[in-house]
This record gives C-alpha cells, sequence and structure tokens, in this order.
C-alpha cells in the first residue's frame, strides 16, 4: 500500500522560505506523478503544482514564479520548494500521487500545517 507523509511545515514570517517534503512508501516511485495541494479554512482545495514522471512541472497561478517542484527517485521524495511567502499562503499543504502511469491523484498524504505571518 502506497503511504505518502509531509513534512516540513511551520510558522514562517512573509518573505521567508520553507521547504516541504513528501516521502512515498510501499511503490515504485518513479511510476508516480506526485502533486502538492492546499487548503485554507473556508476554501476549496486549490492546485499548487505537479510533477510528472518525466520531471516535467506545471504550477497554479497562485504560486507560479515563487514555488518550485523537484522530486529525488532514488530518495522516493518530491519536495516543495516555497520562496517569498505571503500570510495568503496559509493552508494545509497535501502531497498526492497519481496512480501508477495515470494522471489523476488517487493517493493523498495527511497534509502539513503552513502558517505564514505578516
Amino acid at each position: 500500500q502506497v503511504q505518502l507523509v509531509e513534512s516540513g511545515g511551520g510558522l514562517v514570517q512573509a518573505g521567508d522560505s520553507l521547504r516541504l517534503s513528501c516521502a512515498v512508501s510501499g511503490g515504485t516511485f518513479r511510476n508516480y506523478g506526485m502533486g502538492w495541494f492546499r487548503q485554507a479554512p473556508g476554501k476549496e482545495r486549490e492546485f499548487v503544482g505537479g510533477i510528472n514522471r518525466s520531471g516535467f512541472t506545471n504550477y497554479g497561478d497562485a504560486v507560479k514564479g515563487r514555488f518550485t517542484i523537484s522530486r529525488d527517485n532514488a530518495k522516493n521524495t518530491v519536495y516543495l520548494q516555497m520562496n517569498s511567502l505571503k500570510p495568503e499562503d496559509t493552508a494545509v499543504y497535501y502531497c498526492a500521487a497519481t496512480s501508477v502511469f495515470g494522471t489523476e491523484y488517487k493517493i493523498w498524504g495527511r497534509g502539513t500545517q503552513v502558517t505564514v505571518s505578516s
């Protein structure tokens, strides 16, 4: 059974940087597309960005130019580097994986809280 565990969240100030990690176990990591989503209180879940099996990335408009996704297939880990953080980036951040060789996100982590103070 594939499991995703996020880490790296915390409380930072506006303008700071933070890197989230998502460790994947129970599957062949290189066969999964990976993504990051976030959900703020009272708001719908929002797509942050994704990285496919080939390393191609795409991002939501709210984070383009500030956030970077990368993956390390040797460590079974995907990362979300967040720079120039804003208070509106405050949310629970979730890691997600597609089905094997698929494109739809099927597997989810439990999330990690990111809080950005002004």
